[in-house]
């Protein structure tokens, strides 16, 4: 399957069944609208680029851990955060967050479902395959109803309040802007970019397995009695052709031995992979990849990347760009829809001193902190709320330094004349 044909497909489908939301289709079931498995075959399975991105980022994301407060006060024991370390009988926490981050940043559509005896806290969450998670769409905004699907069958059907939105199913997605449900894929803004650097992989492979031989042309110059050249007939040409397309033609025959008989001359013609450059073009192909993904394309192994002097500001990059903002949607999401069920009053923050990556930021803050204290400009409080501190007694006064004071003072006691 091709990236790029896949997405004109969608489009298509979408030009036909774009104005559902805003006319009628009550109840009309909205499928997932890519080919996820063949995306997700062609992209996370076959393209390092996209499965480093696409690593990097769940991983970083599900090694971030929640903190519980109820107003400023840190909770440390409660049932919703058992529930986050051990969402379901075979999951943890970073299993289910690498899932739920992977199935976001591969299809723009992550998919969580809560189970327990009704009117109680949930006591399992388990991660939706969103190529399984059909829409029934409702004719607004809000859907009807989340369906799971199994080999074409709707195996269970979440229904959704028509009021609230509320349903046991959260539907975590990227924005979408002709898409009234689903959101948009990162792999779409890459189709081409994708499917350049796989053509480039098949192409070198096959070249190598064919010992590296350019493509060139066939010439065909028999003569007559007379010395005139004789042409090929429509049948000799369109056999011939035929011929060398069944030999030649697609990647798994590139620079394959051409045997030639009578008056047929080869000529090359095609370029060796020196000669096109097909490193800048791999290059190319793999940091618009990484763009799509908000990862700075030194962290993917593009060679000649010096977009940050080094890795480590790379790496700080990659989580103010994409890490962060994935967690803080997350976060939000939770809290409106997955805290509730434990009481009020109670909210949900990611923990941001967990990720060493940030380190380096969070002692330039408090360093910078520290001036403004020592010149007055800032409370200690304040301080130290900018860095996620507590309060203390007392840090709400602003300081002075006492060997600071105002210029004509200084002018008036120069001038005093000292008392005998």
């Amino acid at each position: 399957m091709n990236f790029a044909n896949a997405w004109r497909a969608l489009w298509r489908a979408e030009e036909k069944s774009a104005p559902v939301i805003a006319v009628s289709g009550l109840g009309q079931p909205r499928t997932l609208p890519e080919r996820y498995e063949a995306l997700a075959a062609e992209g996370y399975q076959q393209n390092v680029v996209v499965f480093r991105c696409v690593r990097l980022l769940s991983k970083a994301i599900a090694a971030v851990p929640f903190m519980l407060f109820r107003g400023t006060e840190r909770i440390t024991d409660h049932p919703l955060l058992d529930l986050l370390e051990s969402p379901a009988p075979t999951k943890g926490r970073v299993e289910l967050f690498t899932a739920l981050s992977a199935y976001w940043l591969l299809a723009g559509n992550g998919f969580l479902v809560k189970l327990g005896p009704a009117g109680l806290p949930p006591r399992e969450l388990w991660p939706l395959r969103p190529d399984r998670v059909r829409i029934s769409a409702s004719g607004r905004e809000i859907p009807e109803a989340y369906e799971y699907m199994v080999e074409g069958r709707v195996q269970t059907r979440y229904p959704v309040d028509a009021r609230t939105g509320a349903s046991t199913v959260k539907h975590f997605k990227t924005w979408h802007p002709l898409d009234d449900h689903y959101g948009q894929s990162p792999l779409q803004a890459a189709a081409w970019g994708t499917d350049q650097h796989n053509a480039a992989n098949r192409h070198n492979l096959a070249l190598l397995q064919n010992s590296g031989r350019p493509s060139g042309a066939v010439v065909f110059k028999p003569q007559d009695e007379s010395g005139q050249l004789v042409p090929l007939t429509d049948e000799q040409r369109s056999i011939l052709k035929q011929d060398l397309d069944a030999k030649l033609k697609g990647p798994d025959n590139a620079g394959r031995i051409l045997l030639l008989e009578g008056d047929f001359n080869w000529t090359q013609m095609g370029l060796s992979p020196g000669d096109m450059d097909w490193a800048a073009l791999k290059n190319m192909s793999a940091g618009e990849i990484a763009m799509a993904y908000d990862i700075p394309p030194q962290l993917v192994n593009v060679e000649g990347s010096l977009t940050f002097a080094n890795f480590e500001q790379a790496r700080l990059s990659m989580y103010e760009e994409a890490v962060l903002p994935i967690l803080h949607r997350f976060e939000s999401d939770l809290n409106e829809w997955l805290v509730p069920a434990f009481g009020d009053g109670l909210r949900l923050k990611y923990d941001v001193d967990a990720i060493p990556a940030l380190a380096g930021r969070k002692r330039a803050q408090m360093e910078k902190n520290v001036g403004f204290v020592q010149s007055g400009v800032m409370t200690i409080n304040e301080a130290r709320a900018d860095v996620g501190l507590s309060e203390i007694d007392g840090g709400d006064t602003p300081l002075v330094p006492g060997k600071l004071r105002p210029l004509s003072k200084t002018k008036d006691a120069a001038t005093e004349t000292p008392h005998a």
